[in-house]
């Protein structure tokens, strides 16, 4: 695949650390760890090139726009997790996560493929910096990852019609437990509130331009 369809990525630290938070808080991380129209962080991960979704009524043609956003992310964290096992020198319980979690994404990829049928986008391919090339880098890069995942289909839910909002819930409950597997591999609460957050695209494009890495 060409330079043309290599999306950028930044990759740094956004959600808390492992221990003792040292500054910040919660509702800061929360307005750091955002998925939006220009770009995506999570962990270190800033992928440019995604969407806008027009703030709208749900309808035929925002789902269509919800679910390639959603595509995207998925597509994402596909490559995150095939790269790890390939580059990050994984193992033990990390490397079982990987290849657990990476093929749940594929499994999203080709429903939501399907799902959209003629109207699906293609993927570019990204370049994910250093948040694939250790085990600690990778648990708090899958950590943030999976944490914003879920925050920004969360998000897109008033955009989507019934049918295709209960076709997302499938997705998202199991994204839900990726964030909690990841944050524990991470040394995190695994569920450290009662609800989730979900993330307008305004915000994710405010929050995304201010954290990641490159590469």
């Amino acid at each position: 695949m060409g330079d043309r369809n290599r999306a950028p990525i930044l990759v740094e630290v956004i959600d808390e650390p492992v221990g003792p938070e040292p500054h910040g808080s919660r509702s800061d991380f929360l307005e750091r760890a955002v998925v939006g129209g220009a770009a995506l962080v999570a962990g270190g991960l800033l992928v440019s090139g995604l969407p806008r979704l027009a703030a709208s009524a749900p309808s035929p043609e925002q789902d269509v726009a919800t679910l390639n956003f959603a595509l995207l992310l998925e597509g994402l964290q596909a490559q995150f997790y095939a790269e790890a096992l390939d580059r990050a020198g994984l193992s033990g319980e990390l490397r079982q996560f990987a290849q657990t979690v990476g093929e749940h994404e594929r499994l999203h990829l080709e429903f939501l493929r399907k799902t959209l049928g003629d109207d699906v986008r293609p993927l570019p391919s990204y370049d994910l910096g250093n948040s694939v090339t250790s085990p600690a880098k990778f648990r708090v890069a899958a950590a943030a990852l999976e944490e914003i995942g879920v925050a920004a289909y969360n998000g897109q839910a008033t955009n989507m019609t019934p049918a295709t909002l209960a076709q997302a819930a499938r997705i998202v409950s199991v994204e839900a437990r990726h964030a909690s597997w990841a944050r524990g591999l991470a040394g995190q609460d695994p569920a450290p509130r009662a609800s989730d957050p979900a993330i307008g695209e305004q915000e994710a494009r405010a929050a995304l331009r201010r954290r990641g890495v490159v590469s």
